[in-house]
């Protein structure tokens, strides 16, 4: 009887330390709203919004340092939208004259940057025109505290926008020649490609344009495609379009006697020695078109990239 007596007891204190414990939890600050065992996110993890003022009478446009990829609104007080033939430029109005309170929106660009607004309304807006920061301008990619550069987009695969924007820019900026044999040249354009670079799942392609003639080429478009080395006669052409992931200082037009440097960023491949890749470079409006071809030898001896090296 007297052993029951103690595991009687016992029994009770570990209900009461276990209540005790529940009791803890459930008058934690922050934690009434929620069901079950919650624990309030410390202000680190936190992306700090800034503050915008909108209205009614008035357009807001922000200027952000890439294309927009994506833009939620937190309520229908606001209406937000790409500005016409512009990625980069949202505008913001009021729908609502003198809406009570605040509102936000959030901002994903195409370089993976996460921007976060509070918004309220103001007769007359401080500020009508808002160009935001690129935290490449200062080569400084420690400080997150407003915005994170960590958002991952499918194209890419397993890597980071910001670390393919730091490559490109890396691979501009030394301006290596790595090749010496791809080229092409006709009616005063030499198209080369300068270098070609792997890392983690993605090419990267060099390309320099030098137009020596006097008349400015205007690019319509440039083409990656993987065809057939050698296309019997009456037999159909094959060939596969790679589209470019991303591209660093792609210009339209290149002014005579100038000379424009281009890099893309192309998702990782290999190609059978019976094929090849065409690098096709076409005028708008003109017939100076260049085309470049890339054998296999070229895509597998690809210079990789060593990552503690990019600046």
């Amino acid at each position: 009887m007297k052993k029951l007596f103690v595991m009687f007891a016992l029994l009770m204190g570990v209900v009461s330390v276990q209540a005790q414990v529940n009791d803890t939890i459930s008058r934690v600050p922050g934690n009434d709203l929620y069901q079950g065992i919650t624990r309030k996110l410390p202000y680190r993890q936190m992306v700090t919004p800034f503050g915008v003022e909108v209205t009614f009478a008035k357009t807001v446009h922000i200027i952000f340092p890439a294309a927009v990829r994506y833009v939620d609104l937190g309520s229908n007080h606001i209406i937000a939208g790409k500005a016409d033939g512009a990625e980069n430029v949202i505008r913001v109005k009021a729908t609502t004259e003198g809406f009570p309170g605040e509102t936000n929106f959030s901002v994903i660009c195409e370089d993976g940057s996460f921007f976060s607004f509070n918004a309220k309304y103001a007769r007359e807006p401080e500020m009508l025109n808002i160009e935001m920061k690129d935290f490449l301008e200062n080569e400084d990619t420690s400080d997150f505290s407003h915005t994170r550069m960590n958002i991952y987009f499918r194209e890419l695969g397993n890597e980071s926008p910001l670390l393919v924007k730091l490559i490109m820019q890396s691979i501009y900026k030394n301006n290596d020649r790595k090749i010496r044999h791809l080229g092409s040249k006709r009616f005063g354009i030499q198209f080369s490609v300068k270098g070609i670079y792997a890392y983690n799942g993605i090419l990267y392609v060099h390309t320099q344009t030098k137009n020596s003639s006097n008349v400015p080429f205007d690019t319509d478009f440039i083409k990656f495609k993987i065809i057939d080395k050698k296309v019997p006669k009456r037999t159909a052409i094959q060939e596969t379009v790679l589209d470019a992931v991303r591209s660093y200082n792609e210009v339209v037009e290149i002014g005579g006697k100038a000379t424009v440097r281009t890099v893309y960023a192309l998702p990782k491949f290999t190609i059978p020695d019976d094929k090849i890749l065409l690098v096709e470079l076409y005028e708008k409006n003109g017939g100076r078109h260049q085309s470049i071809r890339v054998e296999n030898a070229d895509i597998v001896n690809a210079e990789v990239i060593n990552e503690l090296k990019i600046k």
